[in-house]
Formats: structure tokens, C-alpha cells, sequence
């Protein structure tokens, strides 16, 4: 079964679209990351601060793996001080 993620992020005001960009620099490298099914990026319709990742992930492993990359590291260096609350949710997928 695949390991499915679901990341909330909240920016603090006024530096949405800084970490909105930091994020979508991530897609391309963590889509070609082994284990990597799926890699989506969200916004909340209702609040510009709100961003979702849904990620799919062959394993718990390879998704591990990925947290502990450098352009992980790097992103969340980059984006210190600018993010009000990050909640994430690891589930595991039982029906299409």
C-alpha cells in the first residue's frame, strides 16, 4: 500500500509568496526522488496563507529518505521565521 502525506503549511503574513516559490522549487527534484509517486502542491481557496501538499510515496522508507534530503534542508532554512504552523498527517492509502 502507498504511504500518502498530507502537509499543511501556513506562511506568516506577508511572505506567502516567498514560501510559495521556495515550494514550488521543490516539485521537479522530489518528483525524480526514488519512491516518489505523486507530489502535488495546494492552495486554499479561503486563505493565501494555507498551502497543501499531497504527496505518494512507494514506502515510508523512500519517503524518509526525502526528508532528509539537502534541498529539504535547504527549504526549510530559507523559509525560517516565515512559517506560522506546519501540521503533517501520514496515511495509508486503502481504496482508490
Amino acid at each position: 500500500m502507498a504511504l500518502v502525506i498530507i502537509a499543511h503549511v501556513f506562511a506568516n503574513d506577508g511572505h506567502e509568496s516567498f514560501v510559495k516559490a521556495e515550494m514550488e522549487k521543490l516539485i521537479p527534484i522530489t518528483l525524480g526522488e526514488e519512491g516518489c509517486l505523486s507530489y502535488e502542491l495546494h492552495t486554499d481557496n479561503s486563505d493565501a496563507n494555507h498551502f497543501v501538499f499531497v504527496e505518494s510515496w512507494t514506502s515510508r522508507e523512500l519517503w524518509q529518505k526525502h526528508m532528509g534530503a539537502p534541498h529539504l534542508a535547504n527549504y526549510l532554512a530559507v523559509t525560517e521565521g516565515k512559517i506560522a504552523d506546519f501540521k503533517l498527517y501520514e496515511l495509508t492509502k486503502l481504496a482508490a
